[in-house]
């Protein structure tokens, strides 16, 4: 059974910085896509950023040019480092491991104010 396991997040000031990590356990195939999610209150959950096996990367427009995702596939491993923090970059952040099963994080909360 494959578990995701978040670390990072907490509380930030506006234009400061955060990073995410996101560790799989168990048995991975080795072709798949890591992404991030975020969920704020009353609001759907939408897609962050995601990374393929390869390093093929995709943002959602509100985080390009502020954001990175990266990921060590030797260590199972995705991050997100997530830069010039805004207020409205508060949410609960997901990870998300897809192949041919979809596994999610518990979340870790972002909190972005002075």
């Amino acid at each position: 059974q494959v578990q995701l396991v978040e670390s990072g997040g907490g509380l930030g000031q506006p234009g400061g910085s955060l990073r995410l990590s996101c560790t799989a356990s168990g048995t991975i195939f080795s072709l798949n896509v890591m992404a991030w999610y975020r969920q704020a209150p009353g609001k759907q959950r939408e897609l962050v950023a995601s990374i393929t096996t390869f390093g093929i990367t995709n943002y959602a427009d509100s985080v390009k040019g502020r954001f990175t995702i990266s990921r060590a596939n030797a260590k199972n491993t995705v991050y997100l480092q997530l830069n010039s923090l805004k207020p409205e970059d508060t949410a609960v952040y997901y990870c998300n491991l897809r192949t041919t099963y979809d596994v999610w994080g518990q979340g870790t909360q972002v909190t972005v104010s002075s």
